[in-house]
């Protein structure tokens, strides 16, 4: 039996990890990449040593202090790169564990934020985006707490768009509409990756 992994991809407030959870309900094996980072820099992270050594100041007993680290990287492309040098291939191990781990199911889910911005999508067998109209979007990201304007403006940039990364997708599953509906999308999925195997 071939395996298929799909990746599950999509722009802040598009419904993505409720999309997961309706992958996990039907006994799809889901890889969170933000899961893994965060227990890779929380409390007794394996890649606490490496993030304070290259930034000073921005891990405590809890983990990485995320506003701190935050402040120390955004905008910087160069200190960027340096913490992605250190974080990339620890979740790149976590992943390949899980596609051991998981070596017999029919499909497997990789949920990564960054799927296209972060060249991910390259080795998957498909790719899903998790799309809704742009006021939508809107509206649930500013409904956020701490969320600004300007920052989520300042995170749309940094993203692929969302017209692109759904010309790009091999399934787009529309979040737009009743969770209802949306399960009825993943669940047609699921099927018509898994029936014909």
């Amino acid at each position: 039996m071939t395996r298929m992994v799909l990746g599950l991809t999509g722009s802040i407030g598009m419904g993505k990890s409720t999309v997961a959870a309706m992958f996990r309900e039907l006994g799809v094996p889901v890889f969170d990449a933000d899961a893994a980072v965060h227990e890779l820099q929380g409390p007794d992270g394996a890649l606490l040593p490496a993030i304070e050594a290259a930034f000073p100041g921005t891990t405590g007993p809890g983990g990485v202090e995320r506003q701190k680290l935050g402040a120390a990287v955004f905008g910087n492309k160069d200190a960027l790169s340096r913490l992605e040098g250190i974080v990339h291939p620890a979740v790149a191990a976590m992943r390949e564990q899980f596609l051991s781990d998981y070596g017999a199911s029919p499909l497997i889910v990789f949920d990564i934020p960054l799927l296209y911005e972060k060249g991910g999508h390259r080795g998957l067998g498909a790719v899903a985006v998790v799309s809704a109209p742009a006021e939508t979007q809107r509206e649930r990201v500013l409904a956020r707490p701490g969320m600004t304007k300007d920052r989520f403006e300042q995170i749309l940039g940094l993203q692929v768009p969302d017209a692109e990364k759904r010309a790009r997708a091999d399934f787009i599953i529309d979040t737009g509409t009743s969770l209802a509906e949306t399960r009825d999308q993943v669940e047609r999925i699921v099927h018509a990756l898994t029936e014909s195997e």
